[in-house]
């Protein structure tokens, strides 16, 4: 658009779950091929900590479990939808802190190739995305949106890589090992693992 740099991609979010991964957050995959620099899908602000306040009878911690916060802020991170701060600050708590100032978490949102990720493997509630990074790596997110506890795998087939790469947890900032062929974790309900593949030199 000559007009605009972003433009909201759904009609207003709420803190449900339902809203925010079913209706919103995994419903993006149609909007990726208008997402480059300077050309923002918006997926609505992230209704983390005490949303609401626009009345003050309204304010309110949200109703996402801290797993449903991980996956909200991952999967906004991943499509490179603007993150939206939707909480009271001055109410703050420090998970909430945590959630909006991880900074390798962050750095996946802010990159300058400004990529979506989109789906590209798992299958019912198990879901897979991935999203090119400026320096070569892959950013890629294993969901869960079972009720229970499930093993995701990324398989390089899918993800279009080859032989031995470097896999670093994102949320825990530490590296967790030398992979091929797939990754694999255990994802807990309306969870994600969220890492970082750095080719090996």
């Amino acid at each position: 658009s000559p007009w605009a740099q972003s433009w909201r991609t759904t009609t207003d979010i709420r803190d449900v779950w339902s809203r925010v991964a079913n209706d919103i957050g995994f419903a993006q995959d149609k909007w990726a091929p208008f997402a480059r620099p300077g050309h923002y899908n918006d997926a609505d602000m992230l209704v983390v900590g005490q949303i609401g306040g626009w009345t003050p009878s309204n304010l309110h911690p949200t109703k996402l479990t801290p797993d449903e916060q991980y996956t909200h802020i991952s999967l906004w991170c991943l499509i490179a939808s603007p993150l939206l701060i939707g909480c009271d600050m001055e109410k703050m708590d420090d998970f909430t802190l945590s959630l909006l100032t991880n900074d390798e978490v962050l750095e996946v949102n802010q990159d300058t190739l400004c990529k979506q990720a989109v789906q590209v493997g798992g299958q019912g509630d198990l879901k897979v995305y991935a999203k090119p990074l400026d320096n070569g790596s892959l950013a890629v997110g294993l969901f869960n949106t079972g009720n229970e506890t499930v093993t995701v795998t990324a398989n390089w087939s899918d993800l279009k890589l080859k032989g031995q790469q470097r896999v670093r947890d994102l949320w825990r900032q530490k590296d967790v090992g030398m992979f091929t062929d797939k990754f694999e974790a255990p994802v807990a309900s309306h969870g994600v693992v969220f890492v970082r593949i750095f080719p090996n030199p």
